[in-house]
């Protein structure tokens, strides 16, 4: 018996595409009973919006077996049977060694990417023309353990005063569940070690303005009840749900672009799958003019200099890095008290 399936026709730079979509009844999301299919009219539905943000550049795929509670996987080298106009670029990974990794270029490229069970795309910070230097800042709030969604708010507003006084335009969006993402345009002519630095010292100095609010403290047992400011997602081969990606969760939420005058008074929940693609016809895409002026990080490295003058050096690396020059030790304080 032939298994069900479906075409979907997606519509794009080089006119329509009719995408086959096997499985459309399968349901991903049980609790709003959202299948297959209807992701892919989502990213059908808001393509131009999701190419913008996260076209061009190197993806990587969070693919779900079945539902979102069944066996996930990430997919950084191109699935197998890509259609001729998916293309993919070699990319060079902290291992030193190089693998091509997807591009997308058009919405069909990621209505395929859903055929192939995807619900998350992450797209690095550089572009597939330019992959060692990245062109956007990004800072994600992620709100611990007795904090929220509410108390990354006020971190967000004052990390975007530190940002303009830095000379950085700064654009925000929902990571899709209880933080924020703040995406600064930036020149792409600085590798990543100097942006993952310049990260850190606007990390530092939003944590020297809320020091009861916000922490850049690596070590889970050390941040309290405050907001962590992820550095380390500024690191070659990290990444954070794209724009207008769909998340894993029970409501099908989606990491949704806002602007900044609604940041006071929106609720996260409220951006799913089923409600975006009508807040994009009715307010627009708050990132489309996004690197339209692209600023440098050279007023962020000085304060990186300043701090490394006062004592302040680097910060741990993820655990799967080699490690880098400068780099504290990696165990956490409490075993290394123990050790003492």
């Amino acid at each position: 018996m032939a298994s069900e399936q479906t075409t979907l026709t997606v519509p794009g730079p080089h006119g329509e595409r009719e995408m086959r979509i096997s499985s459309p009844s399968r349901v991903i999301w049980p609790e709003p009973g959202i299948t297959k299919l209807d992701l892919a009219r989502y990213i059908t539905d808001v393509g131009d919006a999701f190419i913008a943000a996260n076209g061009g550049r190197p993806v990587a795929l969070q693919r779900f077996s079945g539902t979102i509670e069944g066996e996930m996987f990430f997919s950084k080298n191109p699935p197998k049977g890509a259609p001729e106009f998916i293309r993919s670029t070699p990319v060079v990974f902290p291992s030193a060694r190089s693998h091509p990794m997807l591009i997308l270029d058009e919405p069909a490229a990621a209505v395929w990417a859903v055929q192939m069970n995807t619900i998350v795309f992450h797209p690095w910070p550089s572009r597939a023309d330019n992959t060692d230097n990245p062109d956007q800042l990004r800072i994600d709030l992620d709100p611990q353990p007795g904090t929220d969604f509410d108390d990354a708010v006020p971190a967000a507003l004052a990390l975007k005063e530190v940002l303009a006084e830095a000379g950085l335009e700064c654009f925000i969006k929902t990571s899709g569940n209880r933080g924020l993402h703040v995406y600064a345009p930036v020149e792409p002519t600085r590798e990543f070690l100097d942006v993952r630095h310049a990260v850190i010292a606007a990390a530092r100095e939003l944590e020297r303005r809320m020091p009861d609010k916000v922490t850049t403290a690596w070590w889970k047992e050390e941040r309290g009840q405050r907001v962590f400011v992820d550095f380390n997602q500024a690191n070659r081969d990290r990444t954070i749900a794209g724009a207008y990606s769909p998340r894993p969760l029970a409501h099908a939420p989606v990491s949704c672009p806002i602007t900044w005058d609604e940041l006071g008074h929106v609720d996260p929940k409220d951006f799913t799958i089923l409600t975006v693609p009508d807040r994009l016809k009715t307010v627009g895409d708050p990132w489309a003019k996004m690197h339209s002026k692209p600023g440098t990080i050279d007023t962020l490295l000085a304060w990186w200099d300043r701090d490394l003058k006062s004592g302040l050096g680097e910060l741990p690396f993820p655990p799967d890095y080699p490690k880098m020059p400068g780099e504290p030790p990696r165990v956490q304080p409490s075993r290394a008290r123990k050790q003492d």
